[in-house]
């Protein structure tokens, strides 16, 4: 007879998501994680497997809850360019008043993973690709309502928003200068007009 799970697995991947959100994955353990989960190691690999594939799972998790955000916000019906602005600006005062200095995952997974990681390279690409694919879609929109010059390339700008809003992130890991990071993102939404 199958024993039954003594946790709840989703519980226990949100807590391993915050974990490797905050510490990153090589600086995670699984001592860490079974401490941190307050599950038994073994409970850990029959669940979710390695700590690979439970970083994997923390990491797709967390683009489930955030990427939506993006892309609701800014396919909104009415003036698109409002969006996008504040878009880049609640990037901009996320990273400013993250006090734990954690970043975003998919930024963090990009630096730490990505270059040796296929599997986390794809996952990132296709996080990176969601939000280009959504500012791309209102800033055609933003053109298509007279809101944005007819010059202006959409997905060009799309991909330079996308550029910054993830240099954004990286900034907001370090102890940001809050003129830095409002300058850059006030120049790249003067772009806009």
């Amino acid at each position: 007879m199958a024993r039954t799970k003594e946790f709840d697995p989703d519980t226990a991947l949100q807590k391993a998501m915050e974990l490797f959100w905050e510490r990153g994955y090589e600086a995670t353990s699984m001592a860490d994680l079974v401490e941190h989960l307050g599950i038994a190691r073994a409970s850990i690999y029959a669940t979710f497997g390695g700590k690979h594939e439970l970083y994997l799972k923390a990491y797709e998790r967390y683009v489930q809850v955030r990427d939506p955000n993006v892309v609701e916000l800014l396919s909104q019906p009415g003036p698109a360019l409002p969006a996008v602005r504040a878009l880049v600006n609640a990037y901009a005062e996320e990273s400013l008043t993250d006090e734990r200095r954690r970043g975003c995952l998919v930024v963090n997974t990009a630096v730490e993973l990505a270059t040796r990681d296929p599997h986390a390279a794809r996952r990132v690409a296709a996080s990176w690709d969601t939000v280009e694919t959504a500012l791309t879609s209102a800033l055609i929109r933003a053109r298509a309502q007279g809101e944005l010059a007819a010059e202006k390339d959409p997905q060009a700008l799309a991909r330079f928003l996308l550029v910054l809003l993830q240099g954004i992130r990286v900034l907001g890991r370090t102890a940001p200068e809050p003129a830095r990071i409002r300058d850059a993102a006030a120049q790249a939404l003067s772009l806009l007009d």
